[in-house]
């Protein structure tokens, strides 16, 4: 969960520069704000535009699109689900395990054996029974931890936010 912030405003801030929304005088500044609004951070020690902290992340200096990360992350729940009921596992989807489970591997397989042979929403039907990315299944896999400090928050009155 925490990957996600970060995942997406990686490639929020190269499409802002790519655009020109954001100007070469404000790099730093609109990549520090993006971290504030996404991640709750603020740096270290003080930044300038001397500094050019997106440039710490390999993918901005190479033009490697970042998204991917993000997009896996929430394919990895959407999987894992879907491998889960294949299973027959009915409980709580942070118990399940398919370790060693004979019809979610071959129901995997058949799915990594299309390849590059159908468009990527026809093999993502294949494995989950749905042709669009869904992150419910994040949402669902993180549940209990939610709900638990949802309570703690709540009972002990922390501010919630940045």
């Amino acid at each position: 969960v925490a990957f996600l912030p970060f995942g997406l405003l990686v490639d929020k801030w190269r499409w802002e520069v790519f655009s020109g929304q954001v100007k070469p005088e404000e790099y730093n500044k609109a990549w520090w704000e993006l971290r504030r609004k996404y991640q709750g951070i603020v740096p270290p020690v003080e930044r300038s535009e001397a500094d050019f902290d997106p440039g710490a992340k390999y993918h901005v200096p190479s033009n490697t699109p970042y998204m991917r990360y993000f997009l896996a992350r929430i394919l990895q729940f959407q999987f894992h689900r879907a491998l889960c009921r294949e299973a027959g596992y009915k409980g709580p989807l942070h118990r399940c395990s398919i370790y060693g489970n004979k019809a979610a591997g071959e129901k995997l397989n058949r799915m990594l054996a299309m390849g590059q042979s159908k468009p990527w929403p026809e093999a993502l039907e294949a494995l989950t029974g749905e042709k669009q990315m869904d992150a419910s299944a994040l949402a669902d896999y993180f549940a209990p931890i939610k709900a638990w400090l949802d309570e703690q928050n709540k009972a002990k009155r922390y501010p919630v936010g940045w």
